[in-house]
């Protein structure tokens, strides 16, 4: 009996990879040296550099329409890129209203966590141009057809990726048909707590909404139902994770390789909790799979949650001044991290739903779920 409920503790935890329950370089004096011949050259490679980052794009991006939703006749549609502070170059889909000159609103869509914006953030990007807002939906850094560093793929980081946020500000302001006063930004399911993180960072963001939202470090750190378990079995299993991890870490380095965690278990065992059946359903099924999604294929890596663990995201999110709105299931398993994360919010602008009969993936794609009407007039109220 014990062993049953360890083996499906351990199924839940590795879905969406919540793994096992969860400068300046100085010149040398050599370089110092060099003739003015030589430094003449450096100048002239590194402006060079920096028009690649600032123009160019390094990344190889698709050309044709392979969005898991059908494209609509009601918006323009391009690829778009721009760079993080960290250099890392981002892949976009931009999608702008046929029928509206002017001045736009504009808002940022990114999620869920291991998906791609061909999935989900797509689908609503898509449907907010159509309501009249310039929309992106972006692949985060290290997945999808968004670039990383050395190399790294298949990795989140809860700095790096508040940063993707603020990198999608930076690009849209400087657009030419954006009003960089009216910039939004939209957060599913993991990439929900990254949102809200970055609200409180950067207060270029007028408004926010979070749909189906997870607290990563707290699901990464705490194993999920946290609130079902007392304070000292957490502590007991979080070490007992950091040692795995760090072990982990330290065979990667041997192979020169990274273990993956598995993206949504497949196949799909009969007794497993509804809700991975409810991820299954969507991310190995015709309705949402696709071949650059960590949570249709392999996932994460497997040492993928040390850093969650150490760095809860929603630490200032009741100094968040901007207007917010959380959007959640009533009958998701991840409720309790979008009604927690409300509790931390100050101020009149901040607004709580709770769609009736929704599970948690019925707000990734379910437009009869999906409350687009009251996004739209949140963001038009606070978009103006």
């Amino acid at each position: 009996m014990q062993k049953k409920k360890y083996m499906k503790r351990m199924l839940v935890m590795a879905t969406l990879g919540v793994t096992m329950a969860l400068g300046t370089v100085g010149m040398t004096a050599e370089a110092a040296a060099q003739t003015d011949k030589a430094q003449t050259n450096v100048q002239a490679q590194q402006a060079a550099a920096d028009t690649k980052v600032q123009g160019e794009s390094n990344l190889k991006l698709t050309t044709e329409w392979d969005k898991v939703f059908p494209e609509s006749r009601d918006v323009n549609h391009r690829k778009v890129t721009f760079h993080n502070r960290y250099g890392i170059e981002l892949a976009a889909d931009l999608y702008e209203p046929k029928k509206i000159t002017g001045k736009f609103a504009a808002v940022a869509v990114s999620g869920p966590f291991g998906a791609v914006k061909e999935q989900s953030s797509g689908l609503y990007a898509q449907e907010l141009a159509k309501r009249g807002f310039l929309t992106i939906a972006f692949d985060p850094s290290f997945t999808g057809e968004s670039g990383g560093v050395n190399g790294v793929r298949n990795v989140a980081s809860p700095d790096i990726n508040t940063e993707d946020f603020s990198a999608a500000v930076d690009f849209l302001s400087n657009e030419k048909d954006v009003d960089p006063d009216r910039i939004g930004i939209l957060g599913i399911c993991g990439w929900g707590g990254m949102a809200l993180n970055a609200a409180a960072m950067d207060t270029r963001i007028k408004a926010t909404v979070v749909s189906t939202m997870y607290d990563m470090s707290r699901v990464m750190a705490n194993g999920y139902f946290d609130y079902d378990k007392d304070a000292e079995t957490i502590k007991k299993e979080r070490m007992a994770n950091r040692r795995a991890l760090n072990a982990q870490r330290t065979e990667d380095y041997r192979t020169g390789t990274y273990k993956r965690a598995g993206g949504v278990v497949d196949p799909l065992p009969a007794d497993a909790p509804q809700f991975v059946k409810d991820y299954y359903a969507y991310y190995k099924t015709k309705r949402g799979y696709h071949p650059r999604s960590l949570n249709s294929n392999e996932g994460w890596n497997l040492t993928n949650a040390l850093s969650f663990m150490n760095m809860p995201l929603l630490t200032y999110a009741d100094e968040i001044e901007s207007a917010v709105l959380v959007i959640h299931g009533e009958k998701a398993h991840s409720r309790y991290f979008g009604e927690d994360a409300f509790k931390k919010l100050k101020g009149d602008n901040k607004e709580l739903m709770i769609i009736p009969g929704a599970n948690h993936t019925d707000l990734y794609d379910n437009m009869e779920k999906i409350p687009f009407d009251k996004i739209t007039s949140f963001f038009q109220k606070y978009l103006k």
